[in-house]
């Protein structure tokens, strides 16, 4: 074996992973080699003597996981996630029981956990700043949510319950993967893809010929609403690839009746009712019985909103003839054909004016020059884990800041969806600074086509790049409580409130531009795309409602009342759905929540009993987006406001406070009510 790139710090700018030395077979000795230095670390905390101080227990705890330990698992699971194959597979199905016993060595420790509660206790003589004692909080919490406070039998049991629980995840995700690429949909006859746009045949084509087929293969999306069902003309082609895209997930059926039974077990083992309530003690809501009230009164509004939608896609059919009622597969196509009628505005008109390194550079990048003053310079030189995943150098008003990585197509090797992680952590404490990754999902356009992408995926861009901005404007002490980690529905607020500047004037004049000719897209047009965003809040609200309930469903049962999957779990999952729906007041058959059990991957990577944080956050997005237009909007008087007193923060302190200093007051719910018009 070559020598392990991961035994010592990389020598790359911004200490950059060094993926071009990395290799499968390096994973696992670095695993072993971190987890063992971090053990020695840990138990040398135990040992020490001397009485326990802020500085010998906490501080040393945070050091003792930043060597070879952190620099595998950032760079494993990165790679896990955007460019997997069936030997990192393996390794994941292997490491992640171990990985789930390695933390509980630590939080179980009973005699470090001493040394932490006497620190709890004695805080206030301790003269911690606000950083601090932020950290000796969350450390405390996490050991006792992990179970220090457990008698011997308990914790044995707990220990068990996470190694399993650890497995299940990974089989969990790694089927979900394999079901978005086995049910792509095959055609054959080219009359079926009329509607398409050239772009998007071709990009099928390519698809086909990457697995050797003749003819197009469309690629799964993650959602249960594929975006290419507002477009295709054939209703037949629409049905077979609707319920291939929701057919998904009967691999995953036992898994995740195991996963729920386990959870509810947890909960009780640590004092809790259920799971959902012991994720909701660690998160802004606080209680979930709040968290159950809310979506319950936003679920009313919501169907009444899509129910009133359906009727209109309903006369459209009529109007044209058809003979059949509106069903799940018909949705996106006439809800276009409305949004047209009345609105005037096509989707495909716009497309060619929203070219991707433009809307990336031109918009997402020129919004946050205007608003925090960071400039980027593109860093060819630097390598990144896959070759579409690209290097940027960020600057803060001309001084290095970190670097952001780009990575934006669709490939089978990459799980589905969108998100943002870290490959260094910013802290002071260690003097790294902040290095971050976009990925994306973008169907990959024909060698030498450009990369025209949806009005959807230019939210997508500026969403997932306000979580980047939560990270790289990190200026926190602690590794432990910068850049995003916060909890769970504070964390997707930062993101929310970026995608205000897609459509704002002075940012999509920028970036709306004609990819050949580079004419500024019609004023008439983004006004159209504007005002066509205020149809089909209904259908959005309710299928975002129905897998936020689903996801609170699965996670308030008590173990006992998990079903048992018996001869056929699928059928079992599906009835548990239909029901859960249908008590929540939310099931309608021509909207599937946005993820179904068996392919809601959510419920796998740490958002279990906490998809709900969506709409949380976006209370706290409505209302900033307020302050925002308020004091003058794209300004940077005003990001840096932002900045200072909100993104700078990560959760080095508390959250809510920090929306309180920011905003001066508590977060209202009103501009959320009006802008998904639910009030």
């Amino acid at each position: 074996m070559s020598e392990n790139p991961f035994l010592t710090p990389s020598d790359l700018p911004y200490q950059l992973p060094p993926f071009a030395d990395i290799r499968n077979e390096h994973y696992l000795p670095a695993f072993e080699a971190g987890m063992a230095e971090q053990l020695a670390a840990v138990a040398a905390i135990g040992a020490d003597p001397a009485e326990p101080t802020f500085a010998n227990t906490v501080v040393a705890l945070e050091r003792s996981g930043q060597g070879v330990f952190k620099r595998v698992n950032i760079a494993f699971h990165n790679k896990l996630s955007s460019d997997t194959d069936d030997e990192l597979n393996a390794i994941e199905t292997e490491i992640s029981p171990r990985l789930a016993a390695h933390a509980d060595k630590i939080l179980l420790d009973a005699g470090l956990f001493a040394r932490i509660e006497a620190l709890w206790r004695n805080r206030a003589a301790l003269d911690l700043d606000e950083q601090d004692e932020r950290l000796l909080e969350r450390y405390r919490t996490e050991f006792v949510r992990g179970g220090a406070a457990l008698d011997a039998a308990g914790k044995e049991r707990l220990a068990a319950i996470n190694g399993e629980l650890a497995e299940l995840a990974s089989a969990f995700n790694q089927q979900i993967l394999a079901d978005i690429n086995d049910a792509a949909v095959h055609v054959t006859d080219l009359a079926e893809l009329d509607g398409l746009g050239e772009d998007q045949i071709g990009a099928a084509a390519a698809a086909a010929k990457d697995r050797d087929l003749d003819g197009w293969l469309i690629t799964q999306s993650n959602f249960s609403r594929h975006p290419l069902l507002e477009d295709l003309k054939d209703r037949g082609l629409r049905e077979r690839l609707y319920k291939a895209t929701i057919g998904r997930g009967a691999g995953n059926a036992a898994t995740l009746l195991r996963m729920a039974r386990l959870r509810a077990e947890k909960a009780r083992l640590l004092g809790y009712e259920h799971f959902a309530a012991y994720i909701a003690a660690d998160q802004t809501a606080g209680n979930a019985g709040i968290i159950a009230e809310r979506l319950a009164g936003l679920a009313e509004a919501s169907v009444r909103n899509a129910r009133r939608e359906a009727a209109e896609l309903q006369e459209v059919i009529d109007a044209e003839g058809g003979d059949y009622a509106l069903a799940a597969w018909d949705w996106s196509y006439y809800a276009k054909q409305v949004r047209q009628s009345k609105y005037g505005f096509d989707a495909e008109a716009l497309k060619p004016y929203l070219e991707l390194d433009r809307v990336l550079v031109d918009g997402v990048f020129h919004a946050a020059e205007k608003e925090f003053g960071l400039t980027f310079e593109a860093r060819k030189d630097l390598e990144g884990y896959h070759p579409e995943a690209r290097v940027w150098e960020v600057f803060d008003d001309g001084e290095p800041l970190g670097l952001f990585v780009g990575d934006f197509f669709t490939r089978d090797s990459k799980k589905g969806g969108a998100w943002m992680n870290a490959l260094v952590v910013q802290s002071d404490l260690t003097g790294d600074k902040p290095v971050v990754v976009n990925n994306l999902n973008i169907v990959k356009p024909p060698a030498g086509q450009p990369a025209l992408v949806s009005v959807d995926n230019v939210t997508t861009l500026f969403h997932e790049f306000g979580h980047a901005l939560h990270g790289l404007l990190s200026a926190c002490r602690y590794p432990k409580t910068s850049m995003t980690s916060t909890p769970r529905d504070f964390v997707e607020y930062p993101s929310q409130v970026n995608e205000m500047w897609e459509d704002w004037p002075e940012v999509v004049a920028n970036y709306a531009r004609h990819h050949e000719t580079g004419e500024a897209a019609p004023a008439e047009l983004i006004a159209q795309w504007k005002a066509a965003g205020k149809f089909g809040e209904g259908f959005a609200s309710t299928e975002y409602l129905g897998a936020a309930l689903l996801d609170q469903a699965w996670h308030r049962l008590t173990p006992e009342e998990v079903p048992d999957g018996g001869d056929d779990p699928y059928a079992v999952v599906q009835a548990f759905e239909r029901k859960a729906l249908e008590d929540a007041g939310i099931y309608m058959p021509e909207i599937a929540p946005r993820y179904r059990s068996g392919y809601f991957a959510h419920i796998s990577i740490g958002y279990a009993a906490g998809y709900y944080s969506y709409i949380w956050s976006e209370i706290l997005d409505a209302d900033t987006v307020e302050w925002f237009k308020e004091n003058g909007g794209l300004t940077r008087a005003n990001g840096d406001h932002f900045r200072e007193f909100l993104l700078s923060k990560g959760g080095s302190i508390d959250p809510m406070e920090s929306y309180r200093r920011f905003r001066g007051r508590d977060a209202e719910i009103d501009p959320l009510l009006e802008r998904r018009g639910l009030k």
